[in-house]
């Protein structure tokens, strides 16, 4: 059984890059000089660090980030017509939340001119275009009211930082972070956390001796386990038990290893998690999704044990790994074999229920 010509594509990870001067241009002039301040300070801090110069040169290896649709909203549902991808949600590359706390003013004027610049993206078509909205976590009173004007506004995806520690802020067990997560878990929107640059890494990547850092870059979804853990395994979503959560791009074949592991760490192994009613898997499984590109071996084998209705698929355009413009021919080779119903969840399904689509 393969992937037929009518089944429905929704990439739960693409791309779209925003330019500095559209977001400026919904803020006001007297908060440029800082906006530009601020923006430079973020490219010389991370864009000059090991893992930040990996990241930069792996960015436009696919011939899609030479396309018009990687900055065009019109062109991009051109492109997406093309693949025959029907939706897509949308990532800046832009990591406003890095950098927009550190301007000396106007940093929540430049957060509304950011998501604003993300929503000008998606108004051409909100249906097929939903943009990821970014929620900074330093000022959690802001943050919470941003939450409320992005869901009033008809948003329907929220972006937060994977790691606090990267920006020497708590992990998001901390009580501090609560009235954000009872503000979003109202809203029903996803909380998505995109990997990617993870400076965290940057010890790992000067002490890799590869030339591209190959050590360091396999390292980067694995890191992943610790995000998971530091929601899982701490009870925050026992307290929020309505919240749902999208890593984004971690790849899926490492978690029935790791679902396996956490499990036996509270049964055989007895390990103290005070704070779960349930196994860790449940957690997972009941509040947690995950995306990948292309897993064909992970799909077949070990989708039961990791969860059909945690995976969804994605084309991770335009990025050196991403499917267009054959991305109906990808997805039917990966999921042969797979399904029809549980072929639905995977491609298209998932993320209709989790975006509310």
């Amino acid at each position: 059984m393969t992937a037929a010509a009518d089944d429905r594509l929704i990439s739960a990870d693409s791309h779209v890059a925003l330019e500095h001067a559209a977001i400026k241009g919904h803020l006001p002039s007297k908060y440029h000089a800082d906006y530009d301040d601020a923006a430079a300070a973020f490219t010389q801090r991370v864009f000059g660090s090991a893992a930040g110069q990996t990241n930069r040169a792996k960015m436009f290896q696919h011939a899609a980030a030479t396309r018009a649709g990687y900055h065009d909203p019109v062109e991009r549902l051109k492109d997406m017509d093309l693949d025959g991808v029907e939706v897509e949600v949308l990532y800046s590359e832009v990591s406003g939340f890095r950098y927009l706390y550190q301007m000396k003013s106007g940093g929540t004027h430049a957060t509304r001119a950011f998501n604003d610049t993300m929503s000008d993206f998606a108004a051409i078509d909100p249906k097929r275009l939903v943009v990821s909205y970014q929620i900074p976590i330093h000022d959690i009173e802001f943050a919470v009211s941003e939450v409320q004007r992005v869901a009033a506004a008809g948003g329907k995806s929220l972006q937060l930082p994977v790691f606090p520690s990267e920006l020497g802020l708590p992990e998001y067990f901390d009580h501090s972070y609560d009235p954000l997560w009872s503000a979003i878990q109202e809203t029903g929107l996803p909380i998505c956390c995109h990997i990617g640059l993870n400076t965290n890494l940057d010890d790992l990547a000067r002490r890799d001796p590869t030339p591209q850092r190959g050590v360091m870059v396999t390292m980067t979804p694995l890191s992943c386990a610790e995000a998971l853990g530091m929601w899982i395994m701490t009870g925050t979503l026992e307290r929020f038990p309505d919240l749902k959560l999208v890593f984004v791009e971690p790849g899926v074949g490492w978690l029935a290893w790791y679902l396996m592991v956490i499990d036996d760490m509270a049964t055989r192994q007895r390990y103290e998690f005070p704070e779960l009613t349930e196994l860790p898997s449940h957690y997972f499984r009941n509040n947690i999704h995950v995306t990948f590109i292309e897993e064909d071996y992970a799909i077949r084998l070990l989708r039961d044990r990791i969860g059909v209705t945690n995976l969804m698929w994605s084309t991770d355009y335009p990025h050196p790994v991403c499917s267009w413009p054959d991305s109906r021919t990808i997805a039917a080779k990966q999921l042969e074999g797979v399904p029809a119903d549980e072929r639905e969840l995977i491609l298209s399904g998932n993320a209709i229920r989790v975006w509310n689509l």
